[in-house]
């Protein structure tokens, strides 16, 4: 077993190679960018941070597609680090934020409505970070929710808590 200093320093290991890793590939595509490690419960987070607006939009892509990409790459210059599977979360120019606000928000209008109408929604096809800010949601409010179907096209069903 594993205590919490361990875990905690196995972490730091982590957000410091994947850190590395990407301070390595901003340098080869010449972009500016300062790198912020953390670890936040059970994860390390790194984060990218924009030193002039506009910078690191490549880096996040469309969807942030780009950005999943580069955070599996940081995960596995991670886990050869460590030795250890990564659940690393990578941030780049604040997308994550701002995309966990509006999901935040999408979600707690599907709870509303759920709470108003006793019927089941559907939420659009989601990545499975997207999946997990909104079940957290869902869970917090009381009701429940459950994802349906095979990713790409996995998306999460909210429904009223059984009785």
């Amino acid at each position: 077993m594993t205590s919490t200093a361990e875990s905690s320093s196995i972490l730091e290991k982590e957000g410091d190679a994947a850190a590395d890793y990407l301070e390595g590939l901003l340098d080869i595509a010449d972009l500016d960018g300062d790198i912020d490690i953390d670890v936040e419960g059970d994860r390390a987070q790194v984060s990218i941070l924009e030193v002039s607006k506009g910078d690191l939009a490549n880096l996040v892509g469309e969807d942030g597609k780009v950005l999943d990409a580069l955070q599996e790459l940081a995960r596995l210059a991670a886990g050869q680090a460590t030795g250890e599977r990564s659940r690393l979360m990578l941030d780049i120019a604040g997308f994550r934020l701002s995309r966990r606000q509006e999901l935040e928000a999408l979600a707690q209008t599907a709870i509303d409505e759920v709470k108003s109408t006793g019927e089941p929604v559907r939420l659009a096809a989601m990545n499975a970070f997207e999946r997990k800010v909104v079940h957290d949601v869902v869970t917090n409010s009381g009701l429940v929710s459950e994802s349906e179907g095979v990713d790409p096209d996995r998306r999460i069903v909210i429904k009223p808590a059984e009785a």
